[in-house]
C-alpha cells in the first residue's frame, strides 16, 4: 500500500442509492439538496440499458457540486465523491474499493446489481453502510438492505406515492427494515441529521450501555410484556448495537429519554423488538454445506429410517427460506430414488410476522441470486414480482411460534437446524438450546449449526462429522452416560408431551366431579353448526368432553391407552397445539394460534 494510501481521508459513511425506473428524477432531487461537503461517499447502483450509453454522469453534473465519477477497477472510494455504476457491470466494494464484474447475459437470468452491492456494502463497512432504496420496478435491494441492517448499517426508502415507480420502495418497506420513509427531497437534511448525531464508538456506546442495568432491565421487561420474548440473556454486544442504532435514529443519547420515548410509541417498541430479532437468511446459505448434506449425510439416514417418516426441526427458521432449502434438497433425494422415507419439517420462530410471512411461501425476485434456474423454475411459480413456493413442497412443511427456551422440544426428530441463532446468545442460553437439542434429536441423528457455532458445553454428546460446515451426530444420552462414567442428567425444562402422574384414576374423578353433569348438558347444547369442533380438557392434558366431528383430528397411540389429548391427536399438529394450550394455561388468558401446514 502506498503512502498516500495511509494518509487518503476515508469516509465518515458510505452511501449505496438504489433505483431503477423512474429513478433518475428522484436521484437528481436527493442530490440537490445535499451538501457538496458531507464527508460521506455516494455509489448509486442504477439498472442501466446495456444497449445505449449512459449520460448519468453529464446529466448529474449539471445538478449537483458534488463530483460525479463512473466508477472503474479498484478505484478507491472517497468522502463527498459520488460514483456510478458503469453499463452491463455489477458492482462490489472490498476495503473501501471498487471492484467490477461483468453482468449475465439478461436473457438468460435475472440480474440483481443492487441487491449485490449492498450485500457487499454491509460485509465491508459494517455500521457505517447506508442503504437507500428509490423508485424502481421489481424487488432489487430488499434482501440486500436486510444485509445492511444485520451488520449495523441504516435504511431509507422512498415513499411509496413519491416515487414514479413504486415496486422497489413496497417491497423495501414489506421487509421491515426501513428506518426511514421519505420522499426523495427529504431524504438529504434527515441524512445529514443522523450522520451529524454524536455516535459513541463501539466501546463507549458499549460501557454506556452496559452500566445502565435498570433501564435496560426496563426495557426488557416493556419488551416481554408487548412480545412475550425475554431479551435478557441476548448477547450483550447484539442488543447495545441494536439499541445504540435505534437511540441514533431516534436523535436520543439517554436510555431514559428512550424508555419515555418507548412508553409513548408502541410503535417504536415493535421497532426495537424487530431489530433485536433481525436475522439474515437465504435459500441455501452456505451451498456447500447443504451439498455435504445431501450427499453424504442425509442418504445414510434414509437407510436407518427405511420408509418410516424422516422428521427435520428448523429452529429460528425466520421467513422460511432454511426450511424451504431442506425440504427441496430432501425432494431432490427422493425423486432420485435415493430416500424413500416421507417427510415433515417442523419450523420454528419466535416472531410471529417471520411464521407468517414463511407460511405464505412468497418471496421477491432477488431470491434468483440463491437458487439456480433449474431448481427456481422446478420448485417455484413467477407471479408478478414475486415467487410463490410450489405446493409441493409447502405442504412438506409446518410453521409455527416457539421459544427454543421457554416451549417444549420436539420429539424423535432426525435432523435439527439451528443456524445462526446460537451466536445472538448468551453461553447460558446456548446450553439451554444445546440441552434441548440433544432431547429431541434421536441417538445418530444431526446437528446443523451455523458456521461461527459450536456445541460449547454440550460437545460430549455430539460427535462432529464437519468440522467447517459445523454438523454433528448426537450420541445419545446413553452414550455420554457410558463414557463419561457419570450420571446423566435428564431433561429438566417441563413440558406436556408428558402426562404428568395423577393421584387417583381419570374415570373416578370424573364420576365424582358434582359439575359434571351441568358441563355435558352446555356441551351437548352447543350446535357444531356454530363451533363445529370442542374438546374440553383439564390442566393434566386429559380430555374431559368433545362434542363435533373429530374425524382427522385424533388417532390411537400405541401402546397403553393414555387418555393425554398430546398423544391423541395426528403427529402434525401435536406439539402447535401442546405449546398453544400450555400459553394459555400458563398466562390465563384466551390463546389463538395459528398453525400452517
Amino acid at each position: 500500500m502506498s503512502i498516500d494510501e495511509h494518509t487518503r481521508p476515508t469516509p465518515s459513511y458510505y452511501v449505496g442509492i438504489g433505483a431503477s425506473a423512474g429513478g433518475l428524477e428522484a436521484i437528481e432531487q436527493f442530490f440537490q439538496g445535499t451538501s457538496p461537503q458531507t464527508g460521506l461517499a455516494f455509489i448509486v447502483i442504477q439498472h442501466l440499458s446495456p444497449d445505449y450509453k449512459s449520460l448519468m454522469v453529464e446529466l448529474l453534473s449539471k445538478k449537483t457540486a458534488i463530483p460525479v465519477l463512473r466508477a472503474e477497477e479498484g478505484m478507491m472510494v472517497e468522502p463527498d465523491t459520488i460514483y456510478l455504476i458503469p453499463p452491463k457491470k455489477n458492482l462490489t466494494i472490498f476495503h473501501g474499493k471498487l471492484l467490477l464484474s461483468d453482468q449475465p447475459p439478461h436473457d438468460r437470468w435475472i440480474n440483481l446489481p443492487i441487491d449485490i452491492f449492498f450485500r457487499s456494502l454491509a460485509e465491508d463497512q459494517q455500521e457505517r453502510a447506508i442503504g437507500v432504496i428509490l423508485s424502481g420496478t421489481g424487488s432489487d435491494g430488499s434482501r440486500g438492505i436486510r444485509a445492511i441492517k444485520e451488520h449495523g448499517g441504516m435504511v431509507m426508502v422512498q415513499d411509496e406515492h413519491d416515487a414514479r415507480f413504486d415496486g422497489m420502495p413496497k417491497s423495501a418497506v414489506s421487509t421491515g427494515m426501513a428506518d426511514f420513509i421519505l420522499k426523495a427531497e427529504e431524504m438529504p437534511g434527515k441524512l445529514l441529521a443522523f450522520v451529524k448525531y454524536p455516535h459513541l464508538t463501539k466501546v463507549e456506546g458499549g460501557e454506556r450501555l452496559a452500566h445502565s442495568d435498570d433501564s435496560l432491565s426496563t426495557i426488557f421487561s416493556m419488551l416481554r410484556s408487548k412480545t412475550k420474548v425475554d431479551f435478557t440473556f441476548y448477547k450483550p454486544s447484539t442488543v447495545f448495537r441494536r439499541l445504540e442504532r435505534r437511540m441514533n435514529v431516534n436523535q436520543v443519547d439517554d436510555l431514559r429519554a428512550y424508555i419515555d420515548l418507548l412508553k409513548g410509541n408502541s410503535r417504536e417498541l415493535t421497532t426495537l423488538y424487530r431489530e433485536l430479532l433481525i436475522g439474515v437468511t437465504n435459500f441455501f446459505r452456505d451451498r456447500e454445506a447443504f451439498d455435504y448434506l445431501a450427499e453424504a449425510v442425509l442418504p445414510e439416514v434414509g437407510k436407518q429410517k427405511k420408509q418410516a417418516p424422516l422428521r427435520l426441526w428448523v429452529a429460528g427458521c425466520s421467513t422460511g427460506e432454511e426450511a424451504y432449502s431442506l425440504a427441496i434438497m430432501l425432494q431432490e433425494l427422493i425423486e432420485k430414488g435415493i430416500l424413500h422415507s416421507p417427510v415433515k419439517i417442523f419450523a420454528t420462530d419466535v416472531d410471529n410476522d417471520a411464521i407468517m410471512t414463511a407460511g405464505a411461501g412468497v418471496y421477491p425476485e432477488s431470491i434468483v441470486a440463491d437458487l439456480g434456474p433449474v431448481l427456481l423454475a422446478k420448485y417455484f411459480h413467477h407471479k408478478g414480482d414475486n415467487y410463490h413456493i410450489s405446493r409441493n413442497i409447502r405442504e412438506m412443511v409446518v410453521f409455527a411460534q416457539h421459544n427454543i427456551i421457554n416451549d417444549p422440544p420436539f420429539t424423535h426428530i432426525d435432523l435439527v437446524s439451528c443456524r445462526n441463532l446460537l451466536i445472538y446468545l448468551q453461553p447460558t442460553l446456548q446450553k439451554k438450546a444445546m440441552e434441548m437439542f440433544n432431547f429431541s434429536l434421536n441417538p445418530g441423528g444431526i446437528l446443523f449449526l451455523g458456521s461461527s457455532e459450536t456445541t460449547g458445553e454440550m460437545s460430549g454428546f455430539f460427535t462432529p462429522q464437519h468440522h467447517k460446515w459445523k454438523i454433528y451426530t448426537s450420541k445419545g444420552k446413553r452414550s455420554l452416560l457410558i463414557e463419561s462414567g457419570e450420571r446423566a442428567t435428564p431433561f429438566t425444562v417441563r413440558h406436556p408431551m408428558t402426562r404428568l402422574p395423577t393421584t387417583r384414576p381419570f374415570a373416578e374423578r370424573v364420576d365424582n366431579d358434582p359439575e359434571r353433569h351441568l358441563y355435558d348438558r352446555l356441551l351437548r347444547a352447543l350446535s357444531p353448526e356454530i363451533i363445529p369442533l370442542t374438546i374440553v380438557i383439564n390442566e393434566e392434558m386429559e380430555i374431559l368432553f368433545t362434542v363435533g366431528d373429530t374425524k382427522n383430528i385424533f388417532r390411537l397411540p400405541h401402546g397403553r391407552m393414555e387418555n393425554d389429548i398430546s398423544k391423541m391427536v395426528q403427529q402434525e399438529i401435536a406439539i402447535p397445539l401442546t405449546i398453544g394450550i400450555k400459553k394459555a394455561i400458563k398466562e390465563e388468558r384466551e390463546v389463538t394460534y395459528a398453525i400452517f401446514a
